[in-house]
């Protein structure tokens, strides 16, 4: 596989209860691709995920929230599950880390109800996006315009519904890190 995102440094940025899968496929398809990826949580130590509406496995938090810093970063993935986004958009911390990409125009990628964060931060308006279908009725209040397609990428913003369109999602996101690079 090609190291296109050699030197790249990437934040997910999760809480317990994440949808397994939408963490660790992104983080796996990131480090394949040669880029650094650090899991960011509001927690330390681990954080627990979910599959659907069962447990599932443990990940470590490579960087506490509060001393992460977003301009380390070159750009920042949030999954879904139900809980992680409701956790999450809740605290102002959380806000105004993704706030600083969005500022500096650096690759955001949100898959599911990940998108919630987003739409807390204030920066949906105007976006063309896509995301879990019960989500949608809140991402259109928020000004974002919402189409149903496997995977959308506007400017600097990638999204995706579920965990059958992570491939698309995952080529996506590599594909706007490294052309960020350019």
């Amino acid at each position: 596989m090609s190291k296109s995102l050699e030197g790249k440094k990437v934040a997910i940025l999760a809480t317990n209860w994440f949808e397994q899968s939408e963490l660790t496929e992104p983080k796996t398809a990131l480090e394949e691709a040669g880029a650094t990826v650090d899991v960011v949580s509001p927690e330390r130590g681990e954080i627990k995920g979910a599959r659907h509406d069962q447990p599932g496995d443990t990940v470590c938090v490579d960087k506490p929230l509060e001393e992460a810093r977003p301009e380390d970063y070159d750009a920042l993935m949030l999954p879904g599950g139900v809980f992680n986004p409701d956790q999450l958009r809740t605290q102002e911390a959380v806000l105004s880390f993704v706030r600083h990409f969005f500022e500096a125009a650096k690759p955001v990628g949100a898959i599911c109800h990940g998108p919630q964060v987003l739409i807390s931060a204030g920066v949906v308006r105007g976006r063309t996006m896509t995301s879990y279908p019960s989500i949608r009725v809140d991402l259109s209040n928020a000004g974002a315009e919402v189409v149903d397609q496997e995977v959308v990428v506007d400017g600097n913003l990638i999204t995706s519904r579920r965990p059958d369109d992570l491939p698309a999602f995952n080529k996506s996101l590599i594909n706007e890190i490294g052309r960020q690079a350019q």
